[in-house]
């Protein structure tokens, strides 16, 4: 038995499963699959990982498998997932990305790029049918370097989206902690005339989870805000492509939020998001279409297809950029900076700050938080029993009623109130999720301990 499987971003399981030669198994079987699809037959093949203590040595592992393939590695070490995404975009090239991005540092993953992005769920079956056992050489011969150009190019563009000096008198924290982007995200903001406060770096890899406001790691930066004098705090996942933004209330602004001010600053047509986004979107009337679609980037990619002058974004804050939108080159991959950086010039555009920003959006509050250490065979039970014993679910929401119910991915209740509760067991970890929304914040928050607890006995 493997713990390795692909969920919801990639290729994901225990380091102690991955690294050697299951890497470079994934990686032969993911060039073997362009080949055979058509898609690519030779060229380069991009190679960026985060900065997770196993990342190294199972990117080594991929530049074998590429080389062993017949194709060109090019090693663009450690860099921000979005980044090595626009890097392949250029020329045309493959790519892979070596992360686990929020999950804890004994896992890691994989993360495919054909030449025209993310992979789709139809890849991840070819990949698994292009698997073979035989062992791929470990050896290979010199490997280029693009980490600079990489670098360089996704930075002129983060960099493209204000003007000049568009966060002079901006006094920003940057929460940088082990993501690979936190020099990036510095060197970005103060590009752009903010004064930049580096706060939290450790050399120890921190899983960071931009849903997950409850974590202890995130505890120190409400008293940064204060101490340092800050407008707003801003910081990323491990790879980079997930944002967080703490305001200048001291509140964190939800990752779905940032994509729908984002999108908003970016003049969209069309939003792309999964179903665990706010509710309340739709209701704002700021766009001609919003799509909701499963849980995961592929799906989000998925529904963006066709789609003229469509942003993307998913809860968890990432946002893509889709074709024609304010004259940006597609990036149909989750990115970090573009939020944070558009919500902070939209601020600045309304003359206002992000805290009222965020309060002047129609949307319902909400919450969400998850457990963590839970298989998945107990959350799948779980699940099933609110879905398929009515009696059970009637029994489980008996103080709250329920009034309606969507399937779309996991469970999504809504209550006779007209607050909402969603289940969703992780597709990356072993972990169930809950959200929430609620009319007010402290009924958010009470539903959300409410439905915690409910889980937590459900499946411990």
């Amino acid at each position: 038995m493997t713990s390795l499987k692909f969920g919801t971003s990639g290729l994901r399981g225990l380091v102690s499963d991955l690294q050697g030669q299951p890497a470079r198994r994934y990686m032969a079987a993911f060039l073997r699959h362009l080949r055979e699809t058509g898609q690519l037959e030779q060229g380069k093949v991009l190679v960026g990982r985060d900065l997770r203590p196993s990342s190294p040595a199972i990117a080594e592992d991929c530049i074998a498998a590429i080389a062993a393939e017949g194709f060109e590695p090019v090693d663009c070490g450690a860099v921000p997932t979005p980044a090595l995404a626009l890097e392949a975009l250029a020329p045309g090239a493959a790519a892979v990305m070596v992360t686990g991005s929020h999950i804890p540092a004994d896992r890691n993953g994989l993360k495919f790029y054909t030449p025209a992005g993310e992979i789709t769920k139809q890849d991840e079956t070819g990949i698994a049918a292009a698997l073979d056992i035989a062992a791929v050489s470990d050896h290979h011969g010199s490997v280029a370097n693009a980490n600079a150009a990489a670098l360089d190019r996704y930075r002129q563009r983060c960099i493209s989206l204000l003007k000049p000096g568009s966060l002079a008198g901006m006094r920003i924290g940057v929460f940088e902690h082990s993501t690979v982007s936190r020099d990036l995200m510095g060197e970005v903001l103060s590009g752009l005339g903010a004064e930049i406060v580096r706060l939290g770096r450790t050399q120890e890899f921190v899983p960071v989870d931009t849903e997950a406001f409850g974590d202890a790691v995130f505890a120190p930066m409400a008293p940064w805000l204060k101490e340092h004098g800050l407008d707003v705090i801003v910081s990323a996942d491990g790879d980079g492509d997930r944002p967080l933004m703490m305001d200048d209330t001291g509140a964190f602004v939800r990752g779905d939020v940032l994509g729908l001010l984002t999108a908003r600053f970016l003049d969209a047509q069309a939003v792309v998001t999964p179903v665990t986004s706010n509710s309340g979107i739709e209701r704002t009337g700021y766009f001609r279409q919003v799509v909701r679609t499963r849980v995961g980037s592929p799906y989000v990619v998925a529904g963006m297809a066709g789609l003229a002058g469509a942003v993307g974004f998913e809860a968890n804050g990432g946002t893509f950029v889709g074709d024609g939108v304010a004259g940006l080159s597609p990036l149909p991959t989750r990115d970090a900076l573009t939020p944070l950086i558009a919500v902070l010039g939209l601020a600045r555009q309304q003359g206002t700050t992000v805290g009222r920003l965020v309060a002047a959006l129609p949307l319902q509050h909400a919450l969400a938080d998850r457990l963590t250490d839970v298989p998945s065979d107990r959350s799948g039970e779980f699940l099933r029993r609110l879905e398929d014993e009515p009696d059970y679910a009637a029994a489980v929401f008996q103080p709250h009623g329920i009034s309606g119910l969507s399937t779309i991915d996991g469970l999504q209740f809504r209550t006779r109130s007209g607050h909402m509760v969603h289940f969703r067991a992780s597709g990356n970890a072993p972990e169930l999720r809950c959200y929430v929304e609620g009319s007010t914040p402290e009924i958010a928050s009470e539903l959300l301990d409410w439905a915690m607890r409910t889980a937590a006995e459900a499946v411990r």
